[in-house]
This record gives structure tokens, C-alpha cells and sequence, in this order.
């Protein structure tokens, strides 16, 4: 393999992964400047790559699911990219249903090093962790020729590696919340400045924002943009909302069209905002030369699958999965074991928590443990876990029964002992916690619950 005439260093797949996750060192840097140069000495594959671009605080990943499980479903070839993942790197990156092949994460990623490389030999700034991860992920997807790509906002909007998309089909902001302050900044109305950074000229704009400081700033970006904005609750409202421990039906009625009798195999009432808000963004595609039939729009919905989410493990206690890591987040997942667990939770539930140092903590836990049966805290499996002993501190003041456990192992023994006859056991606070959780239930044989 070469670049521009000069023979590339080939990696394999775990050199590759130790570069990449090495380049975490350089931490949180945002702007467009050391992507923008990446993807030029790259060639500028993304021109010609039409995508769907996903930004919000809570909601991106199931909403990115959703929408490219029922392209899919409609035939398309689609490229997904998420992040975090929960048990390996090449989760990330998905064409279909199956991630990047090892071999060829690898390829490319010798190719976009010996392109970093080029770029520090003449004075520039070496891209990060995230920018590297996108030019791989972006170079996949045109190289592969998918259909469409559904790209996956990684913090804001913005200042985030993803917005070199110079255009998109469809430019969707799930919601806005109070989560990553230092980097956003400090109120709705700068946060969702950020995020609507995605907002392109002329474009589509899907967004659920609720709150209306947050709505009207979107509303300002696109008006000044020339952009049209779709909202959800105004223009695709539903009705009929059946909360079930296999999932969630429902009926949704846009200005265009009636989807009845849908299933999503999604906990929670948040998923009926982005089953609402992938279903706007699939009809909105249509008038831009992707059309999905409507039992494409309903076969993909209920094939969708989307780990470490409102996930049920079997087992005994079972136990739910979810990454709520913010206070959003942690209200989404409450309102969801009250709508699918009555009577369980909260107080036959036991929770395993592991919440990052940069996170709200007391937020999350102010609004999570009130009436719980019992909580174990533990420390998430990442350097930004801080001082996690807090979190059992600030844990003390809703619930009777509180321990720490530093090994993720060892609490997800105790949490389980702690659960009594027809109890519940619920892990979250983090993708780090959840993963390490989820890893550790399916080696012991356990298996998703399949809704």
C-alpha cells in the first residue's frame, strides 16, 4: 500500500489499536483544523460520502440505530459511527450489522499514520484520538461505497471532529442537556449553540429538543442558515404508548404519513422520542432521494438492537444494562424502570454504579437512588475515574445500604447478593462500567434477553 508514491509501514490490528489509543494522550482538543488537514492529505474522501449526522446530549447512538436499521432494512448499504463502544474499538465502525474487519481497520489505519506522520514532518499538529478514529471510519465507508453513513456526533457539534461533513442529507439534534459544561459551556443556550454547530446551509434539521431555550436557538442557527427544521412533538406526534418488558408499541403520525402498531425492541419512554426522531429523519431522506417504504420503516424499528440500553441480561437477579452518565440521562433511565418494572423498582431494586470523575456525580445520584433497596459503588475501569469513593458519600444520604467496592468483579458479586427474592439489579454510570459489567455477565454464560 502506498500514499502519494511512498510504501506505508503496514500495522496489524493490535499495533494499530496501541497508535490509536496511544494518541488518547493528546486528550480533548476540538476545532476543525487538525481534521481538515488530515482529510486533505488523505485525498478528501468524504466529499462525495452522503450522510446522516447525528448530534445531542442523551439519545445519539439509539437514534443513529435506529435510523441505520431501517435503511437497512429498506436495502441501502449503511455505514454507522458511534461512539464509545462497550467491549471492543472496531464496534465503532459498522457497515450493516457487522463491524470493520480487523484486517482492514488495520490497513487503514497504517494509511491515515503514514498521513499524520506527513503532516508533523512539515510543522502540523498531530491529529487526536477521535479525528484519527473518524478518518478511518470516513475512509471505510467511501471505500466500501455505502449507500449512506450515519455518522454519530462524538462531544457538541461544532468544535467536533465529525462536522468536516461539509454537507449532509439530514442534520438531526436529539436533545440538549447539561453534560460536558467545561467544554460547552455552562448554560442550555451556549450548549446548544455548540451543538447546532451541525446545522448545514440549506439543510434538513430533525431535532426533539424540549427545552425552549435550547429549541430556539436551534431555531435561530437554521433560520440564519437557510435550513428547515422538523420538530419532534409538532411534526410527528404519537399516541397509544404500551410500556412492556419486551419493548415498547406504539402508534406515530406525521404530517405525511400514519406508522401504526410499531414496535421497538428499546426500554424506556425516552425511545419513544427517538423512535419519533429516526422516523421524521427517514421520511425527511425520502424527499432527498432515499426512499424507505413504511415496512421497512417497521421491520427496521423492531429489529434495531443497541447493547448496554435499557439491556436485560437473564439471570438470577436479572439484571439491566444502561450508560446513563448523566443527570438527563439518569432521569431517562429512572422514568424507564417505573414505566417497565412497577412494583420492582425502586424499592426491590439494588444498583451497581461506577460514575467518571468529569461527570455530574451528584446530579446522577440525587435523582437515581431516592427508595432504592441498596446501591454498591464501584470504581469504572478508566483513568478518569477519579476519586469514586465520593460518589458512596454523596450515595449515603438517599439509600440504607451503601457499600464500595473498588474491583468491578468483585462488586457485581456483592450488588448480586445484596438483591432479594424477586429482585432487580441495575448497572450503570458509565460505558466503561457497563461494558466491563456486560463482559463479565456474557463470559459467565449469561445472554441478552432477546426482546
Amino acid at each position: 500500500m502506498t500514499l502519494d508514491g511512498r510504501e506505508l509501514e503496514q500495522m496489524d490490528c493490535r499495533q494499530a489499536l496501541q497508535w490509536i489509543t496511544g494518541l488518547a494522550a493528546f486528550g480533548y482538543q476540538f476545532g476543525l483544523t487538525r481534521i481538515g488537514e488530515l482529510m486533505t492529505e488523505l485525498g478528501n474522501p468524504h466529499h462525495c460520502l452522503p450522510v446522516v449526522h447525528i448530534g445531542g446530549t442523551n439519545g445519539k447512538g439509539s437514534t443513529a440505530a435506529m435510523i441505520a436499521s431501517m435503511l437497512s432494512e429498506a436495502g441501502y448499504r449503511v455505514g454507522l459511527f458511534t461512539s464509545p463502544h462497550l467491549h471492543h474499538y472496531l464496534e465503532r465502525t459498522r457497515i450493516g450489522s457487522r463491524h470493520i474487519p480487523a484486517e482492514q481497520f488495520a490497513r487503514l489505519a497504517s494509511r491515515v499514520r503514514a498521513a499524520c506522520t506527513a503532516i508533523t514532518a512539515r510543522g502540523g499538529e498531530h491529529p487526536t484520538e477521535f479525528e484519527v478514529n473518524t478518518a478511518i471510519s470516513l475512509l471505510y465507508f467511501t471505500m466500501e461505497e455505502v449507500d449512506l453513513a450515519v455518522i454519530e456526533v462524538g462531544l457538541g457539534g461544532a468544535i467536533d471532529s465529525t462536522n468536516i461533513i461539509a454537507n449532509s442529507l439530514v442534520s438531526v439534534i436529539t436533545n440538549v442537556g447539561m453534560d460536558h459544561m467545561e467544554y460547552l459551556g455552562n448554560t442550555i443556550e451556549e450548549i446548544a449553540l455548540v451543538k447546532a454547530g451541525i446545522i448545514k446551509q440549506g439543510g434538513r434539521v430533525v431535532t426533539a429538543a424540549e427545552r425552549p431555550e435550547a429549541l430556539a436557538v436551534i431555531r435561530q442557527v437554521s433560520a440564519a442558515q437557510g435550513a428547515t427544521v422538523w420538530q419532534v412533538g409538532k411534526d410527528i406526534v404519537w399516541e397509544e404508548v404500551r410500556f412492556h418488558r419486551q419493548g415498547i408499541g406504539l402508534n406515530l403520525y406525521s404530517r405525511q404519513k400514519s406508522y401504526p402498531r410499531l414496535n421497538i425492541p428499546l426500554l424506556g419512554r425516552h425511545q419513544v422520542y427517538n423512535a419519533a426522531t429516526a422516523v421524521l429523519a427517514v421520511e425527511i431522506l425520502g424527499g432527498a432521494g432515499y426512499p424507505v417504504p413504511d415496512q421497512a420503516v417497521a421491520g427496521g424499528l423492531a429489529k434495531t438492537r443497541w447493547p448496554g440500553r435499557m439491556e436485560i441480561i437473564q439471570g438470577n437477579p436479572p439484571v439491566v444494562l444502561d450508560v446513563a452518565h448523566n443527570p438527563d440521562g439518569a432521569a431517562a433511565l429512572r422514568q424507564a424502570m417505573a414505566d417497565h418494572f412497577p412494583g420492582v423498582w425502586p424499592q426491590r431494586t439494588v444498583l451497581l454504579l461506577g460514575i467518571l470523575a468529569d461527570k455530574d456525580r451528584q446530579g446522577v445520584v440525587d435523582i437515581l437512588l431516592p427508595g432504592l433497596q441498596g446501591v454498591v459503588v464501584t470504581r469504572p475501569p478508566s483513568t478518569r475515574a477519579g476519586d469514586w469513593r465520593q460518589v458512596a458519600a454523596m450515595a449515603a444520604a438517599h439509600c440504607p445500604q451503601v457499600l464500595q467496592v473498588e474491583d468491578i468483579g468483585q462488586g457485581l458479586v456483592q450488588a448480586r447478593e445484596m438483591v432479594g427474592p424477586d429482585g432487580l439489579l441495575c448497572v450503570t454510570g458509565s460505558f466503561y462500567t457497563v461494558g466491563a459489567v456486560r463482559k463479565e455477565l456474557l463470559k459467565d454464560g449469561a445472554s441478552p434477553v432477546e426482546l
